[in-house]
């Protein structure tokens, strides 16, 4: 009988351990892909943000066509440094006419090319020091006082552009200084927020806003040119910056500690998550480490040959299309910004892509360098093939958006590596990386510009061939060099200063 009883209170123990097991297990389940949870609802509202920062970085791109005395196709394509404003026609006769009431500039397409690349300069300034700051005091402030400051410097152009060449030049590089702030700083929230096995997902949802926010200015902003006036497309972005920045103070927290109204659950999954991750605010940089570090650099490396591609894609590929077919604004804009609506999907499920092939036991570098892969070579070499089908309407447009489309699929590889190899430092890191990157802004331009002014035929080919070389070195790079492993120097250890 004793030996029975015994039995039984092994049973019932066993029986309690299995359930409690199958009770954090259930809780692990549910808490892993909930896209109702307060992490994902960060994420879209990240994706607002970068929303809003690309569409008001974009604008002057569109509204430049109505802005000027004169948009001649082959003059700007001939002899400025600069790219062509996004959706500028083919034939000005077909051109729309602005509003009477909008001002109108006697601008070079020398001084448009300034105009255009002067926000990169700020951006360029202050996108590392936005990460840095943003692991210091919190990427909710960071990004929110970046959000709000480049909003009412958005509704300032128009003004701006009245008051003279100098005066707009100056509010562009005070706004880019803004919008780099929120770009390097928003990625300080992932730091905190982000499970190992979501980053994937969790950081394309916020990336691909960027891209939305191109689709838009693109579609819209020669709309509302023509029909109200092309300062009406700043007041517009400006003034729902200003909402969103609104909507971002009271809705986003640093970390899930921090959040008034997440659940219990979810906070104690995330926090057991990045229980290895040791936050750095009160830990010095590891400069000359970092600076040693050829992964570090596998990263820059990769970004900066990625972004050349997009910077390509996102300036050239109105122009290009104008430059074949000579099409209007209007159809222009919808035409170029049929690449990008593909892009923002594939860039929201290629981190499902990503996050799905760890669960299946792939190697966290090895996931990195597929996505990386298929996002960047594939998209340069369709580039490449574009001069020589231009007679194909439908295979021009069919190759335009496949090579944008699937490149946002490296926003799930070299974009958010460094949360990998030191996340500890990953808000500065994350942050110096993409500005490194953004030197490719100012450089495309300049290239590209000289390359069509020599011979706009043989140019295109030439940009193209540019840019596939230049992803294939930056690739290579990243594949032999790139890991996913945390980095000694950015391990937990006293001697950190170097």
């Amino acid at each position: 009988m004793s030996i029975w009883c015994v039995h039984r209170a092994r049973q019932r123990c066993a029986d309690k351990s299995r359930e409690s097991q199958g009770r954090k297990e259930n809780t692990r389940k549910r808490q892993f892909p909930r896209f109702c949870s307060i992490r994902y609802g960060i994420a879209f509202i990240a994706h607002l943000l970068n929303f809003i920062l690309a569409a008001q970085n974009t604008i002057l791109n569109i509204t430049m066509v109505a802005m000027v005395n004169s948009t001649d196709h082959h003059s700007q394509l001939n002899n400025s440094t600069e790219a062509l404003p996004v959706g500028s026609p083919g034939d000005p006769d077909k051109a729309p006419s602005s509003p009477a009431k909008a001002p109108v500039y006697d601008w070079s397409p020398g001084t448009q090319g300034i105009l255009f690349s002067s926000i990169s300069y700020g951006i360029l300034l202050t996108v590392a020091l936005g990460g840095y700051l943003a692991g210091k005091v919190g990427a909710r402030k960071v990004a929110g006082v970046a959000l709000l400051g480049s909003s009412l410097l958005t509704l300032c152009i128009p003004l701006a552009a009245n008051l003279g060449l100098v005066s707009l030049i100056a509010t562009r590089i005070v706004q880019g200084l803004a919008q780099g702030s929120g770009f390097g700083g928003h990625f300080g929230l992932w730091q905190k927020w982000a499970p190992p096995h979501e980053r994937s997902r969790l950081c394309s949802i916020s990336l691909s806003g960027a891209i939305l926010g191109i689709v838009a200015v693109i579609l819209l902003g020669g709309i509302i040119s023509q029909v109200l006036g092309w300062p009406f497309v700043f007041y517009i972005f400006g003034g729902l910056g200003c909402v969103c920045s609104l909507l971002w103070f009271a809705l986003v927290y640093d970390d899930p500690v921090s959040h008034p109204w997440i659940s219990i659950s979810e906070k104690e999954y995330i926090l057991s998550t990045l229980n290895q991750q040791v936050s750095s605010e009160k830990q010095s940089l590891p400069i000359k480490a970092m600076l040693r570090s050829l992964p570090l650099w596998s990263i820059c490396l990769c970004s900066f040959s990625h972004q050349w591609l997009i910077n390509i894609l996102t300036i050239y590929t109105p122009t290009y299309i104008s430059y074949l077919y000579k099409v209007n604004i209007r159809d222009n804009g919808l035409l170029s910004s049929l690449p990008f609506i593909v892009a923002w999907i594939v860039g929201l499920l290629g981190g499902q892509l990503a996050d799905f092939l760890l669960t299946k036991n792939f190697r966290l570098i090895t996931v990195r360098k597929t996505v990386t892969l298929l996002g960047q070579l594939p998209s340069s070499a369709l580039l490449v093939a574009l001069p020589y089908l231009n007679s194909s309407y439908i295979t021009t447009i069919t190759f335009l958006t496949l090579s944008c489309g699937i490149s946002p699929l490296c926003q799930s590889g070299i974009y958010i590596n460094a949360l990998d190899i030191a996340p500890r430092y990953s808000s500065f890191l994350l942050g110096a990386t993409r500005g490194f990157a953004q030197t490719s802004a100012v450089l495309v331009p300049v290239i590209s510009g000289f390359l069509l002014n020599q011979d706009p035929e043989f140019g295109w080919k030439n940009i193209y061939f540019l840019t596939f070389a230049i992803n294939v070195l930056g690739f290579i790079f990243f594949l032999i060099f790139g890991e996913a492993d945390v980095q000694d120097w950015a391990k937990e250890r006293k001697l950190t200063r170097l």
